[in-house]
């Protein structure tokens, strides 16, 4: 009889070890898998249990969370969602989330390892911690301005500290309420449908995912490139630019909206925006050398984050002389996002240094610990000092006697550059209007601000769109938030 006890005890005692092995099999090694499985709702519902930290501007949140009394139990919420939609984009429960709620989500839901009390707290206790916060480097007062501006137009307006690179405004219109989206239930699959639907593409963040041909604000660029190859050392000498200009290899001849071009000095020609002495310097300096010089600008860059994800701004690496002439003048292949262009402006306005863009501030736990500081760090020397303080020169005579007056601001010096950007099917559609500018108030140790606007309005008689009428006025509104105490913080 003891036989058999012992027997029956070896055999349980074996399952009880079988039981054991499978508890840790399922609970440790494969509980990431578990977790990830579709069917397993119980991650979902933990993520929506607690509220979800704030995206701040200013120091005050713009977002929230509110209580539904559901499985799945906190939405989120936004105020003014249509303002800072371009900025914060959503966190949906349905569909996801995008741009710094996305970027910073795991910090926002607080499963960031970072947010545990101790090292590797979270991976022990399987426990969340309460979300953390996102404080951003938008300035209130700037992107009311460069909203209000766009008004009900399609457009987009990116704004950058040049010293530092920081984001002080982010604009893209139309734009749409992310809050419309947060929950579940055929509402939100309704408002999702009908925002995809809309002709405007309202969620679509024209200032860093939509890339426009440039045009003639382009030209900063193509003269930053003249300047450094030494293919122009007097900007103020007249170049040898024939007229009419030939686009090499062609019979097609380039023409100028301006007065005044032929052979024009490099100075005149971006006072007034001359097309045949920008296209004929972009031939000379080259293929390498415009490529070269549009790269160290961050044309071409497909890595660029902010921390969500920037489109890439093209310029071709393989292309004849006359379609070289023609992206040298921001045409042909040559597209950029308004971002971009208010880092070409941010880099002349602090002397050739190019710095890197970012949006994020820094990020705190729930109890305003910081977590994590984004420094300021070089991203290219875009040009030699000496090209900037001959381009910031000429900006300037752009705002003062050229095509952008209507940007010019008292006590202040403003430079800027007008574009008026062609497109469609032989350039048959209404051009986007652009126009990138920099301020520094009168006494200050270095300019406040770089901005660049785009107008892209179907509606505007050609007439009436173009960078120092459409986009300049939008332009300045934003410079002069920038420029009032607390505008640039």
């Amino acid at each position: 009889m003891i036989r058999y006890i012992r027997h029956a005890a070896a055999f349980c005692l074996l399952l009880l070890v079988a039981l054991l092995a499978n508890a840790a099999r399922v609970q440790v090694f494969q509980a990431d898998e578990l977790d990830d499985n579709p069917a397993n709702r119980r991650t979902t519902i933990a993520r929506y249990d607690e509220p979800r930290g704030n995206i701040l501007v200013d120091g005050r949140p713009v977002t929230g969370s509110k209580d539904t009394g559901e499985q799945l139990a906190y939405e989120r919420t936004y105020r003014y969602g249509p303002l800072y939609a371009p900025v914060t984009g959503y966190a949906s429960q349905t569909y996801g989330t995008t741009l710094v709620e996305n970027a910073e989500d795991n910090l926002l839901s607080g499963t960031d390892p970072l947010l545990a009390p101790v090292p590797l707290w979270g991976e022990v206790s399987r426990s969340r911690q309460p979300g953390g916060d996102v404080v951003t480097t938008v300035r209130d007062a700037m992107q009311r301005a460069a909203y209000e501006g766009l008004g009900d137009r399609r457009g987009a307006v990116a704004a950058v500290e040049p010293a530092t690179g920081r984001i002080l405004a982010l604009v893209s219109t139309p734009s749409y309420d992310p809050e419309r989206l947060s929950g579940t239930g055929s509402s939100v699959t309704d408002a999702w449908r009908e925002l995809n639907a809309a002709d405007s593409r309202p969620m679509l963040n024209r200032a860093i995912r939509q890339t426009y041909p440039p045009g003639s604000a382009f030209k900063i660029v193509t003269a930053a490139a003249a300047l450094d190859a030494e293919v122009v050392t007097d900007p103020d000498a007249e170049t040898d630019t024939p007229s009419p200009y030939v686009l090499p290899g062609t019979s097609t001849v380039l023409p100028n909206e301006s007065r005044g071009c032929e052979k024009a000095s490099l100075s005149d020609a971006i006072r007034v925006s001359c097309n045949t002495v920008m296209a004929h310097l972009g031939v000379e300096v080259g293929l390498d050398g415009m490529v070269e010089a549009a790269e160290r600008f961050g044309f071409n860059d497909t890595g660029l984050k902010v921390p969500s994800r920037v489109a890439k701004s093209n310029f071709d690496t393989d292309m004849s002389d006359d379609q070289l002439a023609q992206s040298s003048i921001g045409q042909f292949d040559t597209t950029a996002t308004p971002l971009q262009m208010a880092m070409v402006a941010a880099a002349v306005a602090n002397g050739g240094e190019l710095m890197y863009p970012h949006l994020v501030e820094r990020t705190t736990k729930h109890d305003g610990a910081t977590v994590h500081t984004t420094g300021s760090r070089s991203y290219h020397r875009a040009m030699n000092p000496m090209t900037a303080t001959r381009l910031r020169q000429m900006m300037i005579d752009v705002v003062q006697d050229g095509t952008g007056t209507n940007a010019a601001i008292d006590g202040a010096t403003v430079g800027g550059k007008t574009g008026t950007a062609q497109h469609g099917v032989d350039n048959s559609d209404l051009p986007y209007a652009w126009f990138i500018s920099w301020a520094q108030a009168d006494g200050a140790a270095r300019p406040a601000v770089a901005v660049a606007v785009v107008v892209e309005d179907a509606e505007a008689d050609r007439a009436d769109i173009s960078g120092g009428g459409s986009a300049a006025p939008i332009a300045r509104a934003v410079m002069e938030a920038a420029l009032e105490p607390d505008g640039g913080g």
